[in-house]
C-alpha cells in the first residue's frame, strides 16, 4: 500500500516533465533551439519536442513590428533645433542571428535608429527636412539595413511623423513665407508690364507704317472718350489733322503748273 503515493508522485513528475517539454509555436513563430547551451537548429511552427534540462528554446516573433523612435532633439546644418520623431517597420528574417548576433534585437535596433535619425537630419537644412521627407526616410531607411543586416532584421519602412519647431522659428518661418509671397507679386507685375509695353510698341510701329491707320485710330479714341455713339446731345470740337487733306493739296498745287501755256 505504502507504494501508491510513490507511484503517484513519479507519474505526476513524468506528466510535468512531458508538458514542460511540449511547445506549441504559432504560424508567425518560430524556435531556436540550443543544445547543451550550443545553436542545434531553427524549427516550428506547429508542436515542438524538447529533451528536459539538454535543450533550451528561444521564442522568435516573425511579424512586422512597428516601433515608435521618442523625439529627438536634432540641430539642422543650418543651426535651427527642431524636435523629430519618426516610426520604423522592421522584421526578423534570420531568428538564428537575431539570437546569437545581439543580446536584445529590438532594443537595439531603437537605439540605432535614434542616432541614425540625429545624423542623417543634421546634415540637412530646416527646408529639406520639411520639403524633402520622402528622400530622408529613404535615406534612414537604407543606413538602418545596412546595419540591422547581421542581426537578421530587415527594416521596410521609415517615416518621420512630425518635425516640430519653438514659436520664435514659427514666426520667423511665417515671415518669410510672406516676404516671398510679396516678391512672387511684384515679379509678376513687373512682367505684366514689360509684355504690355513690347505689345504697345508693335502696336505704335504698326499703325507708324500706314498713317491712315493712325487717324482712324484717333477718330476711335475720340468716340470712346466722349460717347459720341450713346450721347446725341454731346457737341464736340477736335481738331481735323491736316494729312487727310495731303493728297488734295497735292493736286490743287500741281494743276496750275499743268495749265500754263509754254512760253513764246
Amino acid at each position: 500500500m505504502t507504494l501508491y503515493p510513490v507511484i503517484a508522485v513519479i507519474v505526476i513528475v513524468v506528466l510535468i516533465i512531458l508538458m514542460s517539454s511540449l511547445k506549441v509555436l504559432r504560424e508567425y513563430e518560430r524556435g531556436v533551439i540550443f543544445l547543451f547551451g550550443r545553436f542545434q537548429a531553427v524549427k516550428g511552427p506547429g508542436i515542438i519536442i524538447l529533451i528536459p534540462i539538454a535543450q533550451q528554446m528561444v521564442r522568435i516573433d516573425l511579424r512586422t513590428i512597428v516601433m515608435e523612435v521618442p523625439p529627438q532633439d536634432v540641430i539642422s546644418r543650418d543651426n535651427v533645433p527642431v524636435k523629430v520623431n519618426a516610426m520604423i517597420l522592421y522584421r526578423v528574417i534570420d531568428p538564428e542571428k537575431a539570437v546569437i548576433q545581439v543580446e536584445n534585437a529590438p532594443e537595439a535596433t531603437s537605439q540605432l535608429a535614434q542616432t541614425t535619425l540625429r545624423s542623417v537630419l543634421g546634415q540637412h537644412e530646416l527646408d529639406e527636412m520639411l520639403a524633402e521627407r520622402d528622400k530622408l526616410n529613404h535615406d534612414i531607411q537604407i543606413i538602418l539595413d545596412q546595419h540591422t543586416d547581421a542581426w537578421g532584421i530587415k527594416v521596410s519602412n521609415v517615416e518621420i511623423k512630425q518635425v516640430d519647431l519653438d514659436d520664435t522659428m514659427v514666426r520667423a518661418i511665417a515671415r518669410q513665407a510672406e516676404a516671398e509671397r510679396q516678391r512672387r507679386a511684384k515679379v509678376i507685375n513687373a512682367e505684366g508690364e514689360l509684355q504690355a509695353s513690347q505689345k504697345l510698341m508693335q502696336a505704335a510701329q504698326t499703325l507708324m507704317e500706314q498713317p491712315q491707320s493712325i487717324q482712324l485710330r484717333y477718330l476711335q479714341t475720340l468716340v470712346e472718350v466722349a460717347g459720341i455713339s450713346g450721347n446725341k446731345t454731346n457737341t464736340i470740337a477736335f481738331p481735323l489733322p491736316l494729312d487727310l487733306f495731303e493728297p488734295l493739296m497735292r493736286k490743287l498745287h500741281d494743276k496750275p503748273a499743268a495749265s500754263t501755256p509754254p512760253a513764246a
